[in-house]
């Protein structure tokens, strides 16, 4: 079998395509600011990039942009019939001012604008018609019109070149085209860029190649790329810093020539770029080349200490192990073992008779052995010879003190490997031990230690002859692990798993933990055990998101720790496989799943970056977020409590991360852990001054500066000082009241007590007054009875005064003579003195005097009663009876029954109700 494969090593590239960024397939134009952020004049718009986040701000007639250009921190853009510039508002977006508007009427139909170039006070867009010069001191424009529009225009440092169909080049002189060649070739080739030399100018047209133009002759400059140039078409063009030339094409790719033209990188879709047409060039800051491709953007990492070989095909597979050996690069796969010239672009050669899993390759005495999954091979040129097939060979050891022996670890134990007459065999495997020996090292005392990923960690004591092993000896601790490894360092054996490194104590030959090793395993950074030792006596190790290496330290014991901040997630290493090999004094080649990458340590260096907040926005809880000003202190409601921050270090290298930590004053004591997250979310912050500090270290190193922003998340309206003061009115208008109402309430009570009293009192004193009343009543109803019995005794006087005068008068009318005149006479003075009437009156009169309006109430009463009636009524009001009564009516009892009786008729009175009782209760 034998095939080749291009191995060119390039440098990293980072794609963006454009479910990444955002926005539409195609960028146009690059441009860069002093933040370092990049901007693309895209299909969709203006294309920002600070970093870490995309953002696209649409074009304002909606229509593809086709120029981007930062000048003086301004950002002049280009897009059908409108041209402008966007400056950044306090909140850090940015907004558009058209300039274009201004000459409305000036503008030509469907004029689009395909560049932007700046000289000196004049900004110059350029369509495919005119050239419009815009002065930014006076704010006026010019126009440039030539006859056969504009193909494209050039800017030099002191001059500003364009091209006119079939005329040839054109230099701008006081605002008008000067015409400074006529050459055929720039009349009939489309001119891509023009760039001032120190002889003149260097122009580069798109379909061949390129010349040199010094005063009027225009000679050919040519290149390596000639040919392949020719038929990619040339699109765009770029002259980096270091005097380079980047070139992209419509359907290659992108070339980087060197300023003499000899090819330094051919950077094509099946090597690396997403797309082969490049639309776009631009070199930032940190000398990444930045490609607008037809569906896409790429960044190639140039000046970085790292570079790739990614093979897209499958051909070479995942690299196992690597090493120079007689001016030849060897990578070994898991499709067999490729070789090549060193650092050189040579086709890799496959190794005949190596197809299958390379485990390991080892150089000793000027051999290369071969450890494969079929057994041993040693390896001369492009040629293996097979020497153990019984087993897969994992690694190789030399023996201590005998330089013909090897001992090699096996799928089914160890075995030796002896060189005899000059060529190195297979001798014997050791018995006695058949467990796998992917990872074993042998002490100066002969002891073998093996580490197996499932069975734990060995010691065993083979015979001085390696026949056979005396013991065998299984460790309890440390324990085993997957991606477990064992290796001999410095003299000493170390162990590595996910608990961490673990150094054999030579004397008590027990494992002893490591701290300084195993802390690059805390927080949650294992990936694997894999433990490599170089040339030069560096240790590997592999975490996360670091590269670490340890070296012996020059004046002391302790070992010098460095980290190179590339995450596992980049490098693509197969876990518990990584290699790494020291192919020259600086350089390694690191292994990876598609390939390899080498890394030069020597030029690990970086620029110092800027860590920046780049966006804050603010929002209720449940609500949309806000944008808020960056360069002054917020002053957020209480209820806008939830605040996100975005910050960037505006970096752009493929295998180094920036990291973050950050402070929240006012809400948090300590700085977080580091991490490579770019933004950072406080929610439901409570009333307060905050100051919020965010910090980065990129490859390992801390930037100089810090970001920082305070706000203040104000106090809700009912505990601001003015409430809070409303809030004591209240409360003492409150107290106020409250008082009054108690005191009130007291008075109240105080009088209702008092009222109560002289209620009491009152009673006490109408009980009195009853009391007394009752006394009066019953001194007057004895003085009634008193005058009833009074006015008895004088009717009963007046009753036996009225009998008297009548038994003398019948007295004398017996003795009486007729002619008696003195008789007659005394009989006459009675007659008038027991006169009823005259009784009554008096005796009415008394009675009236006695028992008031008693004899009113009963006429009342009774209607019907006649005087007579009346009259028995008094008498019997006076408890007289019939017979005292009889005399005073001057009839008999009989008669006075019945006139009682005629009485109850009167008063119609029920029969169990006595007619004396009931006078008496009138």
């Amino acid at each position: 079998m034998s095939f080749k494969l291009f191995s060119q090593e390039l440098p990293p590239i980072i794609k963006y395509p454009s479910t990444i960024y955002g926005a539409g397939n195609q960028s146009w134009m690059i441009s860069q600011d002093d933040q370092n952020y990049l901007y693309f004049a895209n299909n969709e718009g203006l294309l920002e990039f600070n970093g870490t986040n995309w953002e696209l701000y649409p074009t304002p007639n909606e229509t593809i942009m086709r120029s981007v250009k930062v000048i003086d921190n301004t950002i002049y853009t280009g897009c059908y019939m409108n041209f402008g510039y966007w400056t950044r508002q306090a909140n850090g977006k940015l907004k558009y001012t058209s300039l274009s508007d201004k000459i409305k009427s000036k503008i030509l139909d469907d004029e689009q604008f395909w560049n932007i170039l700046k000289y000196d006070q004049w900004i110059l867009f350029q369509s495919l018609s005119r050239i419009y010069i815009y002065d930014t001191k006076t704010k006026t424009f010019k126009i440039i019109s030539p006859k056969n529009g504009v193909i494209k225009s050039f800017a030099t440092k002191n001059a500003i070149y364009f091209q006119t169909i079939k005329e040839g080049l054109f230099e701008i002189e006081s605002g008008k085209g000067k015409l400074i060649s006529n050459n055929p070739v720039l009349k009939n080739f489309t001119i891509v860029n023009v760039f001032a030399t120190e002889e003149g100018l260097l122009i580069q047209t798109q379909l061949d190649g390129f010349y040199k133009l010094i005063g009027s002759n225009l000679t050919r400059f040519s290149t390596a790329a000639d040919r392949e140039l020719k038929s990619g078409f040339v699109y765009s063009s770029q002259r980096l810093q270091d005097g380079s030339y980047a070139l992209g094409t419509v359907s290659n790719g992108v070339f980087i020539l060197t300023k003499e033209g000899e090819l330094r990188y051919h950077i094509s879709q099946s090597k690396g770029l997403s797309n082969n047409t490049a639309l776009s060039l631009f070199e930032d800051r940190d000398q990444n080349v930045w490609v607008g491709l037809d569906n896409g953007i790429n960044c190639i990492n140039l000046k970085t200490p790292v570079h790739s070989f990614t093979d897209d095909t499958g051909v070479l597979g995942t690299v196992y192990a690597s090493i120079t050996h007689n001016g030849l690069l060897y990578v070994g796969t898991n499709q067999g073992l490729f070789c090549k010239k060193y650092q050189t672009n040579a086709d890799f050669q496959f190794v005949s008779g190596t197809k299958g899993q390379v485990w390991s390759l080892f150089e000793y005495d000027n051999t290369l052995f071969c450890g494969h999954d079929s057994g041993t091979f040693i390896i001369e040129n492009t040629t293996a010879n097979t020497i153990f097939s019984a087993s897969g060979t994992w690694k190789f050891e030399p023996v201590p003190n005998a330089k013909n022996k090897l001992l090699q670890g096996n799928y089914y134990g160890i075995s030796v490997l002896e060189k005899v007459n000059n060529r190195w065999v297979f001798k014997n495997k050791i018995k006695g031990f058949d467990s796998s020996s992917r990872y074993f090292e042998i002490m100066p005392n002969l002891d073998l230690y093996v580490s197996h990923e499932y069975k734990g960690v060995f010691r065993l004591k083979p015979d001085n002859a390696f026949l056979s092993t005396k013991e065998v000896y299984t460790y309890s601790t440390p324990k085993k692990g997957k991606n477990a490894s064992l290796v001999k360092f410095n003299g000493a054996i170390y162990y590595a798993y996910k608990e961490g490194i673990f150094k054999l104590n030579l004397i008590t030959k027990k494992f002893e933990k490591d701290k300084l090793l195993s802390s690059i395993f805390e927080k949650d950074e294992y990936t694997s055990g894999k433990l490599v030792v170089d040339n030069a006596n560096k240790i590997w190790l592999f975490s996360k998101n670091y590269i670490h290496y340890f070296s012996a330290s020059k004046l002391s014991n302790q070992l010098k720790q460095n980290v190179i901040p590339i995450p596992s997630t980049l490098t693509n290493s197969m876990s518990g496989f990584e290699n790494i090999t020291q192919i020259s004094k600086s350089t390694y080649l690191i292994g990876t799943t598609d390939g390899y990458y080498t890394l030069n340590i020597d030029d690990l260096s970086f620029n110092n970056y800027t860590v920046s907040i780049s966006e804050i926005f603010i929002n209720k809880q449940n609500e949309i977020l806000k944008n808020v000003v960056l360069k002054e202190e917020g002053r957020f409601s209480s209820s806008d409590n939830n605040i996100t921050l975005n910050y960037t270090v505006p970096e752009y290298n493929k295998y180094i991360n920036s990291e973050y930590q950050y402070l929240l004053e006012g809400f948090q004591n300590d700085w977080s852990e580091w991490s490579t997250k770019s933004s950072v979310n406080f929610k439901n912050l409570s009333p307060g001054t905050y100051t919020f500090k965010v910090r980065s270290k990129y490859a390992n190193t801390l930037l100089p500066t810090m970001a920082t922003y305070t706000f203040v998340v104000l106090k809700p309206w009912y505990l601001t000082n003015l409430a809070c003061f409303v809030y004591l009115l209240l409360l003492i208008v409150l107290g106020y009241f409250i008082n009054k109402s108690y005191r009130n309430y007291y008075n109240k009570q105080k009088e209702k007590l008092i009222e109560e009293n002289n209620l009491l009192l009152e009673i006490k004193e109408l009980e009195n007054e009853q009391q007394l009343m009752k006394l009066r009543n019953e001194q007057l109803s004895l003085d009634v009875d008193n005058k009833n019995r009074e006015l008895a005794v004088s009717t009963m006087s007046l009753n036996s005064k009225n009998e008297l005068l009548a038994f003398i008068k019948d007295d004398l009318n017996k003795t009486a003579q007729d002619d008696n005149k003195n008789i007659k006479s005394v009989i006459s003075t009675i007659n008038k003195n027991i006169t009823e009437e005259d009784s009554w009156k008096i005796f009415k009169e008394a009675f009236d005097s006695a028992d008031k309006d008693f004899l009113k109430r009963i006429k009342q009463l009774h209607p019907l009663l006649t005087p007579n009636d009346l009259r028995l009524c008094a008498y019997l009001r006076l408890n007289l009876s019939s017979k005292e009564i009889a005399p005073l009516f001057n009839i008999s009892v009989r008669s006075v029954e019945i006139k009682r009786y005629r009485l109850r008729k009167k008063m119609d009175l029920q029969h169990e109700i006595g007619l004396v009782e009931y006078i008496l209760a009138v």
